[in-house]
């Protein structure tokens, strides 16, 4: 099995000594090895501290087959390796006599001592590779959006939101600006670049925003961003969700993802002499994100309530075109600057998506615009959501799928991101979300009980 974590001598590569360095310095005497399911979920196995030159060298085995999507129980042993460059201290788990940290792991099949094809990082490294191997660098920057909750009496998630606050209100009306200041500096205490936090549109709901990155290390972060903001928030006895649409009839949380290349350290994005200062390869990417955008929703909004939020009326995109001037499009480009800072942003996916998966979909139908070099739609400037239906059609407008259903057929017809998911990670994915979609269709909810129970 290959491992970057050994050197040719034998030892640790610098890099892990010097986590393992650091472990002794900072007293800490537990490491969290993480990594996440195909749906998302963080998961962790936690060793003592002094196992960290074991994790480096052997990595560490875990059942696979417990583990949603992984595997069978016949081919369950997985390995779990270390990479150095994620240890961070955890910022809620700091005691005097100890602290816990936590390790990024790739995951690797025991048996062939290959990477593990359903293991979502894995997946996002060979997107990245793939925009390599065609001389791109390609940079991240998501805005995921939450809720904070009050508790009950026995500790479980209510609806009751912690202030009654709107889009960037001060306190006293934003009564959780203490919770999103203990999460900054928890966040940058883990080595987070914050730009700015403020107050959402919806009462209960927030943002913080940290600093761009590359693909993987900004996916790294949305697991990390995630795990922080909930256990930061229980401290404060709140529940925070990155439900989608947790309150009916009022704006739902969605994770906007800006993305750029870079091509020899220059942004392959910019062109100063263009009206919309888009080089021509930034409009190839652009018209290969809204091709395959339909197949992009089933994995970066991935649950039945994604699409409670992807509803005309409540600023989410759910019409696939792009604008320079309006938030009502799919695709926005946002004023730059400078040239470094020139992008698009895909308003779409919600904070519930894995991450790993939905960054390696939109990198592989970005790049597959740029290999077949597709014709960029001209932007549409007005609302869209003011359009009537002709009008749409006379602009070519198409609609995002309006449930999970039409999300997963999409996909299974999307070769370009079915093959960005990998075979292993497609037959699962779609297999667990039609399940998911098919239970929904069969319950009876709430609604329909207070609709209908004493009408017929």
């Amino acid at each position: 099995m290959t491992n970057d974590n050994v050197a040719a001598d034998g030892g640790l590569t610098k890099e892990a000594q010097a986590v393992v360095d650091e472990i002794e310095e900072k007293n800490v005497d537990f490491l969290r090895l993480q990594f996440t399911d195909i749906i998302g979920t963080v998961k962790n196995v936690s060793v003592p501290a002094d196992q960290a030159e074991k994790a480096f060298t052997e990595g560490i085995y875990f059942d696979g087959s417990s583990i949603e999507g992984f595997v069978r129980i016949q081919e369950s042993d997985m390995r779990l390796i270390p990479d150095p460059e994620t240890f961070a201290i955890l910022p809620w788990r700091k005691r005097e006599d100890g602290a816990s940290a936590r390790l990024i792991c790739d995951v690797y099949n025991t048996s062939t001592g290959e990477p593990f094809e359903g293991d979502p990082r894995y997946v996002l490294k060979r997107a990245i590779d793939r925009a390599e191997e065609m001389g791109y660098s390609i940079n991240f920057a998501p805005e995921p959006e939450f809720f904070l909750f009050e508790e009950d009496d026995e500790g479980r998630a209510t609806t009751e939101t912690a202030d009654h606050g709107g889009y960037f209100d001060l306190a006293p009306k934003d009564l959780a600006s203490d919770v999103r200041r203990d999460i900054i500096y928890g966040l940058e205490s883990m080595d987070f670049e914050i730009e700015a936090s403020h107050h959402e549109v919806a009462r209960g709901q927030h943002e913080i925003n940290f600093e761009y990155d590359d693909a993987l290390t900004t996916a790294d972060n949305v697991a990390t961003f995630r795990t922080v903001v909930r256990a930061i928030a229980a401290q404060h006895d709140l529940h925070a969700t990155f439900m989608p649409k947790p309150i009916p009839r009022i704006n739902g949380s969605g994770m906007h993802t800006h993305m750029s290349l870079f091509e020899d350290g220059e942004n392959a994005f910019h062109d100063e002499d263009d009206e919309f200062s888009l080089s021509g390869t930034a409009r190839s990417y652009l018209a290969g994100i809204l091709e395959h955008a339909p197949a992009i929703t089933a994995v970066a909004n991935p649950t039945v309530n994604s699409y409670k939020r992807l509803v005309p009326g409540y600023e989410a995109p759910v019409y696939v075109a792009w604008s320079d001037r309006n938030r009502s499009a799919l695709v926005r480009k946002p004023a730059a600057r400078i040239p470094a800072a020139s992008r698009i942003e895909l308003r779409s996916p919600d904070p519930s998506c894995n991450p790993y998966l939905a960054f390696a979909a939109m990198i592989h139908a970005g790049l597959d615009g740029i290999e077949n070099d597709l014709d960029c739609p001209d932007p549409v400037r007005d609302n869209i959501y003011e359009f009537d239906e002709d009008t749409r059609d006379e602009y070519g407008i198409e609609t995002l799928p309006s449930n999970l259903g039409e999300a997963v057929d999409a996909l299974e017809a999307d070769e370009v991101v079915l093959d960005a998911l990998g075979e292993h990670i497609s037959e699962k994915f779609v297999e667990a979300k039609t399940q998911e979609f098919e239970e929904y269709l069969v319950d009876v909810s709430e609604w329909e009980l207070d609709r209908y129970l004493e009408t017929f």
